[in-house]
């Protein structure tokens, strides 16, 4: 099931030459969704502009949804991010993000967090590599205009996180540290379970966090273009 959601863009910067369209990502993590797989599925999905990787996916399934949509890719790396399989297909991808670089595609600034600890077996989690992270990506950012969007693997601390899950699915309290700090109004992560999750999509002060697990479309309206006051649409693309 590939979930939709859209959202209001603060800069105008993104839109001059789309005619008030939306951009378009398709944002995925962790789990296949079978949807995208059919063509037909991915003709009822639209064009995509870009597609997004929060981690846990393989390079030969993130190239597949790539080729699949004809778009460019940008990619975190998830705590699984290491087996033989994964290795094997790194030749598929462009490199990931740089953990705390910033990008820039279809417009829009996109800054990376890939796992900050040991991945594969015995992977752990490293908070002090989410702090030196999270202080490294808020340098970078300092003083410089407009938006940006954050990807990451695990969410922020109390932010889309399972903190009772004897912390394997808790989020970083440096990510939350940087959320406050930056306030991005899009932050896409992967790594908690959705069946485990009370809602996908939350609102942190001005920050919408979205857990990317299976697939989501996500449209970036212009300023002024998108009634904040309805619901934000969540509806299934039909298989």
């Amino acid at each position: 099931m590939t979930r939709h959601l859209s959202i209001e863009w603060s800069d105008g910067a993104p839109f001059r030459d789309r005619g008030g369209a939306p951009i378009r990502l398709l944002a995925v993590s962790d789990q296949v969704d079978p949807a995208l797989e059919d063509e037909r599925s991915r003709r009822a999905v639209g064009p995509i502009d870009l597609i997004v990787g929060c981690g846990d996916l393989d390079c030969e399934q993130l190239a597949f949804l790539a080729d699949g949509f004809n778009a460019p890719l940008v990619y975190v790396v998830g705590n699984h991010d290491s087996a033989a399989r994964w290795e094997a297909s790194r030749a598929y991808c462009p490199d990931a993000i740089r953990s705390a670089a910033v990008r820039h595609e279809a417009g829009l600034s996109i800054a990376g967090l890939s796992w900050p600890g040991q991945r594969g077996p015995g992977a752990h989690r490293s908070e002090g590599g989410a702090w030196r992270q999270a202080l490294r990506l808020a340098w970078r950012r300092f003083g410089r205009p407009g938006p940006v969007i954050v990807l990451s693997h695990v969410p922020p601390r109390g932010a889309g996180d399972l903190p009772s899950r004897a912390g394997y699915h808790c989020g970083f309290r440096g990510y939350s540290w940087l959320m406050r700090r930056l306030e991005p109004p899009l932050w896409l992560h992967g790594h908690t379970p959705l069946a485990a999750a009370s809602e996908w999509h939350i609102q942190r002060g001005s920050t919408t966090l979205v857990n990317v697990t299976g697939a989501v479309v996500i449209e970036i309206w212009p300023p002024g273009s998108w009634d904040a006051s309805k619901p934000k649409p969540a509806d299934p693309t039909p298989a």
